[in-house]
């Protein structure tokens, strides 16, 4: 019992990366979203809009993979479906980043 413990740690720990990528993914979307929408990004990032559309959308359908119903394994295919998801996001912004940071500081507060 000990030893699966352990191997589950470390499984665990070894994805912890993926947790600020989703963070830095969520925290990029929602300005390049107002950039896109306001004409001053292109090219417009279709691929993660669609990833964006596929994690609300895993959310609130009621077919999964695994139903809801079944308690903590229902929850959790939610929640590694959604979460790599929104770290592909993450990958996608990479351009808009790009973009971002060749922008003054004055341009980036419109």
């Amino acid at each position: 019992m000990a030893l699966y413990s352990r191997q589950r740690w470390r499984r665990l720990k070894s994805r912890a990366w993926t947790l600020p990528r989703i963070a830095r993914g969520l925290r990029l979307f929602f300005p390049m979203t107002r950039d896109v929408m306001g004409g001053r990004y292109r090219p417009v990032p279709w691929k993660a809009f669609a990833l964006m559309g596929a994690a609300l959308g895993y959310l609130v359908m009621p077919f999964d993979l695994i139903p809801d119903f079944i308690l903590p394994f229902g929850l959790m295919d939610d929640a590694v479906i959604v979460s790599w998801l929104l770290a592909r996001i993450d990958e996608q912004l990479e351009a808009y980043r790009a973009w971002q940071e060749a922008q003054g500081p004055d341009e980036r507060s419109r």
